[in-house]
């Protein structure tokens, strides 16, 4: 079996549109992760809070970071979209964050492919409330496990393109 870490490209028009693999669709508490090894997803846990993800979330293939993971994508949709499907996904920020004391960046997309958010081109054109849900979201969500999460800023597509090319540069450095 191929493992979609690996096997699926980062698109052909990275660093601007990507593939993210969807790990877990919004509005769900479960959070599943790819097994690295095997390449499946597995169910790493039910978040402790009573939250919701409120974008898909998953990862950009061929990436690589400070975590020794994928690099992570939020992507916007107005559809929650099944685990393990591909979104082509137009980049548009990045929240930074650190998890347990890591830099664990968080890249903003849009689904390339969904007319309801396609013409966002860059973090600025969202609404100020969708910054507070994102930034309570991952400062909750660990809480009631005891672990602490800080989103330091959200940043522009500028920095957001810059962070998926040095993820893309560790990988081939990781990996080839």
């Amino acid at each position: 079996m191929n493992n979609p870490w690996h096997s699926v490209e980062v698109g052909k028009s990275s660093p601007d549109i990507v593939n993210g693999i969807i790990e877990i669709p919004k509005n769900t508490r479960a959070k599943y992760e790819l097994d690295k090894e095997s390449g499946l997803l597995k169910l790493d846990r039910v978040l402790y809070a009573s939250i919701y993800y409120p974008a898909n979330y998953g990862f950009i293939p061929q990436t690589y970071c400070d975590d020794q993971d994928p690099l992570d994508i939020l992507i916007l949709s107005q559809i929650n979209v099944v685990p393990m499907c591909i979104v082509s996904a137009k980049i548009i920020g990045v929240m930074r964050m650190l998890d347990g004391g890591e830099l664990d960046d968080k890249i903003i997309a849009v689904a390339e492919n969904d007319m309801s958010v396609n013409h966002i081109d860059d973090i600025d054109h969202l609404p100020a409330h969708f910054f507070k849900e994102l930034r309570n979201f991952f400062e909750d969500y660990k809480k009631l496990e005891n672990k602490t999460v800080k989103v330091e800023e959200f940043q522009n597509r500028e920095i957001a393109r810059e962070i998926v090319l040095k993820s893309i540069d560790d990988y081939n450095l990781k990996f080839r």
